[in-house]
């Protein structure tokens, strides 16, 4: 994902997730942030500690957005990790997606890590979560919790925290942001320790060591003028591989240096749930299985969109007339559609169990390119039979006018011309019904 997209949706999703708007979070989380500690080792990662001493194969997932998908602190700490345990063969696990968050990351959980078989699992969503409500959080990160120990039991978790926009001054507050604070509770539920990666960075910050958004330094002239501070950002969110990331690096290395004196190898144990509505029934079914009208066409590896989101979508269709539909029924409480968006793409009508038609636009100020979205079709229904029907309406979204919101042109009217809708899955938590 290209920066100025995660930057853009750390902007919408969690403009004041640093504390500025907990009149939007329950009572409880308003009242008592969690205190700012940079590791809490809990039961620590005993399972994968003991197989990296032993030198055997451990697997490393990382799941998170777009801080973890930079080359940054998930490469330096996967080089660290294999430096520390030479004898051991350390695999990784990408399984990061710019922009995206926890509501996403519990149902493509399956496709994009468990099914990799990981032995140690880093789970990064506090800052894509920021504008998330926490009893959200709590169902999202309870259900990737869930699912992956019902996958896997020896599978260790580890949460970590990283901070963006008005997150510092919370941390420098000496309080987790109200995501971090909703991940805590769920840690502190099963046991899984959690390192947040900010807290030395607000330190320096503080201490005006650090300048937290700026330009690197190029000449020597720049760096005198810095009077030594290092830069840590270009945008308050993604770190420099330098600076930032080595500052992640090195909280990372603190922490392990505790958790791996607490725990002891075995099986998970799975508690009864925190929240009885998490979402460990989430799964990311694929398209095919809904019903697709004639002038849906699957994508072959040929193809350049199947070539570029092959790999997390399991399949990818398109279909380009007005008039195509998809159709599903479900039961359950949640069902989105796992798609794209893009310059050539529409809109479409999303139709619930009969009720009035929603129109969903497949194109956004960012199209000039196509991404990774997800198409909302309905949250928080009753746990019974619910009807789906999308289809694609007939006229384009002004697409002038979108992209104006960023002071961006069609570079070329055709490549923005069309109705086109690409889709790979279907997003549920529930079931599908025939």
């Amino acid at each position: 994902m290209k920066s100025s997209w995660g930057t853009w949706v750390w902007a919408v999703r969690c403009l004041v997730a640093g504390g500025c708007c907990l009149a939007a979070a329950s009572p409880a989380m308003a009242e008592a942030l969690t205190p700012a500690i940079e590791c809490r080792e809990r039961d620590g990662l005993p399972n994968a500690l003991a197989k990296l001493k032993a030198g055997e194969t451990v697997r490393v997932a990382y799941f998170g957005g777009s801080i973890t998908a930079q080359d940054g602190w998930r490469p330096k700490t996967l080089n660290w990790l294999r430096a520390q345990y030479p004898a051991a063969k350390i695999e990784e696990i990408n399984a990061a997606i710019g922009g995206t968050g926890s509501d996403l990351g519990v149902f493509r959980l399956r496709h994009d890590v468990l099914e990799h078989r990981p032995d140690l699992l880093f789970v990064e969503f506090a800052v894509n979560d920021g504008g998330a409500a926490p009893e959200q959080i709590h169902r999202c990160m309870e259900g990737i919790v869930r699912q992956t120990w019902r996958a896997n039991p020896a599978t260790d978790i580890c949460y970590v925290y990283t901070v963006a926009g008005d997150m510092l001054k919370t941390l420098q507050a000496g309080s987790f942001p109200r995501s971090a604070t909703a991940m805590e509770q769920v840690a502190n539920h099963y046991g899984i320790p959690s390192i947040h990666l900010g807290l030395e960075v607000a330190r320096l910050e503080k201490a005006g060591r650090l300048i937290y958004s700026g330009a690197l330094p190029k000449t020597d002239a720049e760096k005198a003028a810095l009077g030594g501070k290092m830069v840590f950002s270009p945008d308050a969110v993604h770190p420099y591989p330098e600076t930032g990331h080595q500052l992640y690096l090195e909280a990372v290395q603190r922490a392990l240096a505790k958790i791996k004196t607490v725990g002891k190898p075995g099986a998970h144990p799975l508690p009864p749930p925190l929240v009885a509505d998490n979402w460990e029934r989430a799964q990311m079914l694929p398209l095919s299985q809904a019903k697709l009208s004639a002038g849906w066409r699957r994508l072959t590896a040929a193809d350049s969109l199947a070539q570029s989101f092959g790999g997390r979508l399991p399949e990818v269709w398109s279909a380009r007339q007005p008039g195509e539909t998809l159709e599903f029924r479900f039961r359950g409480v949640t069902a989105k559609i796992y798609d794209l968006v893009g310059p050539d793409c529409g809109q479409v009508t999303v139709v619930v169990d009969g009720q009035a038609p929603v129109i969903r636009p497949r194109f956004d100020a960012f199209c000039t390119y196509h991404r990774l979205a997800t198409l909302a079709v309905a949250e928080g229904l009753s746990n019974t039979s619910h009807t789906v029907k999308i289809t694609i309406h007939p006229s384009q979204p002004d697409k002038v006018k979108i992209l104006a919101e960023r002071q961006e042109k069609m570079d070329d009217p055709k490549r923005f011309d069309g109705t086109q809708w690409c889709a790979g899955a279907l997003l549920i938590v529930g079931e599908l019904e025939p």
